[in-house]
């Protein structure tokens, strides 16, 4: 193991964990996060344990069987949410499943997030989709969640919150965070005659643009 690599990794996953706990992404100990560190380790958060008061050695370890390779604490119930997206999506090197207040309201109500602003399509290239229920950290729900994703960032988990991902922890953050604007705004949208979607056609040019540019510049490659 890599455990240089390792501990940047935990350090990160603190860092976020805390912050996106102060915006309420993760009330209590509701929501996980990972990073993938090579093809065979990924460290997650553990499952039960608030955020305020987490140390990096509380951030579990497993390989890509789910298996705890360091650490003492159980790893998120969500692990195999996480394992099912790095598999099915190899550009994912970090995974993030949030309880949001607005994408949880949609989840509940189980209902698509529309192509309603232009933040949201130049990210997802058309809405958020509303995977099929099933209970939580089981394999069913892993699935339903790939299915929903149709290859993009992120869906909403049915009756539950948001599964996102990114090349970095901090892009799954975002994306997870501009599911949760799309969705506060669709709610809010819908007491005054609901969004005006925009077309496909635009949605396709701001798509093609924030990946062959904006995302890289996000990203530091131009």
């Amino acid at each position: 193991m890599d455990i240089k690599a390792i501990n940047i990794a935990r350090e990160d996953i603190i860092r976020t964990a805390k912050k996106m706990a102060g915006q309420n992404m993760l009330p209590g100990s509701w929501g996980n996060l990972s990073i993938k560190i090579d093809d065979d380790t990924y460290a997650v958060t553990p499952s039960g344990r608030g955020y305020d008061n987490l140390t990096p050695q509380d951030i579990t370890v497993v390989n890509a069987a789910g298996k705890t390779v360091d650490g003492s604490l159980i790893p998120s119930s969500e692990l195999p949410l996480h394992l099912a997206i790095y598999k099915a999506l190899p550009e994912a090197k970090a995974v993030v499943h949030t309880h949001s207040i607005y994408a949880s309201a949609c989840a509940a109500a189980r209902k698509d997030i529309p192509p309603l602003v232009e933040d949201l399509v130049q990210i997802m290239g058309g809405p958020v989709h509303c995977a099929q229920y099933a209970l939580p950290g089981t394999d069913e729900l892993a699935a339903n969640v790939i299915a929903a994703m149709h290859g993009k960032r992120a869906a909403l988990m049915a009756n539950h919150g948001v599964a996102a991902w990114g090349v970095t922890l901090d892009e799954a953050v975002m994306v997870a965070g501009i599911v949760e604007k799309a969705a506060q705004l669709y709610v809010l949208t819908q007491s005054i005659g609901g969004a005006v979607l925009l077309p496909q056609n635009d949605i396709d040019i701001m798509h093609s643009f924030y990946e062959a540019h904006y995302r890289k510049r996000q990203l530091g490659e131009e």
